[in-house]
């Protein structure tokens, strides 16, 4: 049995954070898109394999979010191993260090969202711009990605000892 150290519960309020920020954002987002979606599809059912991939782009937040959690909890050991005894600041450290990916994630989500349904509007008057639709709504996620670079680049910069 190991006893859980103060900075260990900072570090897992990180992951857990990182995790559920980007998922809310990405829930939030795929949900925006596929409403617009759905309007579009009872018009017109044809156009279903285009609006799906316009609904599927918000949600990739929150997989960074999860990217971030997982590297979070394989680096503090409590996946597979033993949990380090971090101090209050290495845990502090951590949790800051999945704002990030986690804030970005939430935000990046639902603006990503909104643009998608701009583009479901898109495919539906215009099919054939379909790829400027996407290309529109990937420009959002550049900033989600920037989100996650930053975590893991902050995550590395903490040293750990056991």
């Amino acid at each position: 049995m190991f006893e859980i150290s103060q900075g260990l519960i900072f570090a897992v309020l990180g992951a857990a954070s990182a995790a559920f920020l980007g998922g809310i954002g990405s829930s939030i987002g795929v949900g925006i898109a596929g409403q617009s979606a759905a309007g579009v599809i009872t018009e017109d059912p044809e156009k279903f394999g285009k609006l799906i991939v316009l609904q599927a782009l918000p949600g990739t937040q929150g997989i960074y979010g999860f990217v971030g959690a997982f590297w979070v909890l394989n680096m503090t050991g409590l996946l597979g191993g033993t949990p380090l005894a971090l101090t209050m600041d290495q845990g502090l450290e951590i949790l800051f260090a999945c704002l990030p990916v986690g804030v970005g994630g939430l935000l990046s989500g639902i603006y990503q969202g909104r643009v998608s349904a701009s583009g479901c509007g898109v495919v539906a008057k215009r099919p054939e711009a379909m790829g400027n639709a996407m290309i529109l709504s990937a420009m959002v996620e550049t900033y989600a990605i920037l989100g996650l670079l930053a975590t893991i680049l902050l995550l590395n910069g903490i040293t750990l000892t056991p």
